[in-house]
């Protein structure tokens, strides 16, 4: 991230604070580039609340709200007020993919548990149909996020760390629409892993495997309504139980983020209307 030029308009990033907000937001930084697994986003997810209960905290300092208090300070936190509202937008599109793909891996496994044959070829594709319309909506979703993007403008200290705090959310929430779909972030990582399986497909394919329960789960349908493969049910089943408990981890780590992100806005109005 670039470094900004200092202003007189607003507090030094000094306070032990501050340190603590800049040392999770360069872990946070330095985990975009690895890849995106359940385990990955839930680390992002711990690290993001712990970014907002400290940034909860700074906006709590009389000197940081005296800086967000200051008129000539107002275009700033009108930008941060617009983003947190467009952070709000892109976890609900998050939370209802999850919800939507948590029922029907629930209807899915109920059916499965029956092992009624007709049933559970209606199922299938009815969780297949879901996960197109789930697939839509995400795809619309990070259209919009790249449409959308802020132009932040050089600032200092709280103005500067609400403003890379909200950039790193947004990409953990774009990694969670990207994982929940099913495909990979257009990042330099997922370009250099198609290099990679063209050399090592083999070893490659067998980590993969465990990457992303949702579409492991979807990929193992594909193939039974496919009638490529015989894959025992019992299999399919399986899968879809990872996939639901891996769902319920990001919906409570998402659900945790949303209620920090609203907490942080109600303090900033409440700062600039007393």
């Amino acid at each position: 991230m670039a470094h900004h030029s200092r202003s007189n308009s607003f507090p030094s990033r000094s306070h032990p604070l501050t340190s603590e907000v800049d040392e999770h937001l360069s872990k946070l930084a330095s985990s975009e580039s690895a890849s995106v697994s359940s385990s990955a986003l839930s680390l992002k997810l711990n690290g993001l609340q712990d970014l907002h209960d400290c940034i909860e905290k700074l906006l709590q300092l009389p000197l940081n709200q005296q800086a967000l208090g200051l008129e000539q300070n107002q275009k700033y936190v009108d930008e941060l007020l617009d983003g947190s509202i467009r952070l709000f937008d892109v976890c609900a599109t998050v939370k209802d993919s999850l919800l939507q793909t948590k029922e029907c891996t629930q209807d899915l496994q109920s059916v499965l548990r029956r092992r009624q044959g007709t049933e559970i070829t209606y199922e299938v594709r009815k969780y297949l149909a879901s996960r197109k319309a789930v697939k839509r909506a995400v795809l619309k979703a990070l259209k919009n996020l790249k449409n959308k993007q802020n132009k932040y403008s050089e600032t200092r200290a709280i103005i500067n760390i609400l403003q890379e705090a909200q950039v790193v959310t947004l990409n953990v929430t774009e990694s969670l629409l990207h994982f929940v779909s099913g495909s990979e972030a257009g990042s330099k990582t997922s370009r250099l892993s198609v290099v990679s399986k063209l050399f090592h497909n083999k070893r490659i394919g067998c980590e993969e495997e465990h990457d992303n329960e949702i579409a492991n789960a979807e990929a193992t349908l594909l193939s039974i309504i496919s009638g490529k493969t015989n894959i025992e049910t019992e299999n399919a089943h399986n899968q879809l139980q990872q996939a639901e408990s891996c769902i319920q981890h990001l919906e409570e780590g998402l659900e945790s983020i949303y209620r920090r992100l609203i907490k942080a806005r109600a303090t900033i109005l409440n700062i600039l209307n007393p």
